[in-house]
């Protein structure tokens, strides 16, 4: 059982000369979640969401995946929404109408790993995710994307403590170059990864776009090529590659506190490939729809 933790919302979807959005079920945690149950692993998401219209598509696209939900609301009146607006390159940018304050968090019993980031990791919710993180670290994997999106994480300021605060409490730390770009312009890739490690994390994967993706560990560094891909957008394509990497280090026989650090590198570059096309799945295809194991092991048997 994997448990994901954070934001489920719909996402409104305006494509360059479209007279109407198109609305998908999305929010970061719930799209790794969704992506965990296609690959055949059992997975929990603890979410919030309202007893509204978006919210009961919410439930029906991530219970007829298999996903288990926890609400733990407070109470949420509305579901959230997130307006995406697309370039002509199939890239976006967001605007939120959202919400985030459990005031409880406690994982799945069984977990294997837990996972969390983007808006879960902004006040006031933070407090009570970083309390759990940390009393979990000890004996469960603990994976972290922070997903930054500038209109909610700003000022940049912020959003650089709170990263810091999440990174030490992380095994595994996903982000993307655009990522870094914001919090840290200018600084390579590679100095980015290394402070990251030395605050505690085991294994730190950056997604590249079109270049690929770079993994480091305390002992390698490598990077894979990005797998060719017609772009219809690039919605959800992050979070498809963070399911995959879960799912891959789970298959690998790597996802304890205790073999994640001895992954060997012929290992993690199957795993880091195996998750870039589960990503160019996802960009091959509109809205956050990743792929299932049978489509992601098709792929790669070409």
């Amino acid at each position: 059982m994997f448990t994901v933790i954070g934001e489920a919302l719909v996402d409104v979807v305006w494509r360059p000369g479209a007279a109407e959005p198109v609305e998908h079920v999305g929010g970061s945690p719930a799209n790794v979640a969704l992506g965990l149950a296609r690959l055949g692993d059992p997975v929990g998401l603890i979410t919030q969401y309202g007893p509204d219209e978006h919210g009961a598509r919410i439930a029906d696209r991530l219970g007829a995946a298999g996903v288990a939900l926890d609400r733990s609301d407070s109470g949420a009146a509305r579901t959230a929404t997130a307006t995406a607006r697309l370039s002509a390159d199939g890239a976006a940018s967001y605007e939120f109408d959202l919400s985030w304050a459990p005031k409880d968090l406690t994982p799945y019993p069984g977990s294997v790993a837990v996972h969390a980031g983007s808006l879960a990791t902004l006040a006031p919710g933070d407090a009570v995710l970083a309390d759990m993180l940390a009393g979990v670290r000890g004996g469960t994997v603990v994976s972290y994307d922070p997903n930054i999106r500038p209109t909610l994480h700003g000022p940049v300021e912020y959003a650089r403590a709170q990263v810091a605060r999440f990174v030490p409490l992380a095994h595994l730390v996903k982000a993307s170059a655009d990522d870094l770009a914001w919090l840290y312009p200018g600084e390579p890739v590679e100095a980015v990864a290394a402070r990251w490690l030395a605050a505690g994390s085991d294994l730190v994967v950056v997604t590249l776009g079109a270049d690929g993706g770079y993994l480091a560990t305390a002992g390698y560094q490598l990077r894979c090529a990005a797998p060719p891909v017609d772009v219809v957008d690039t919605v959800g394509a992050g979070d498809a590659c963070m399911s995959a990497l879960l799912d891959g280090l789970l298959r690998a026989g790597a996802l304890t506190v205790d073999t994640l650090p001895a992954l060997p590198a012929d290992a993690a570059r199957q795993v880091l490939r195996r998750a870039l096309t589960a990503a160019a799945i996802t960009c091959g295809r509109p809205g956050a729809d990743p792929p299932t194991a049978a489509e992601l092991a098709a792929r790669l048997a070409c």
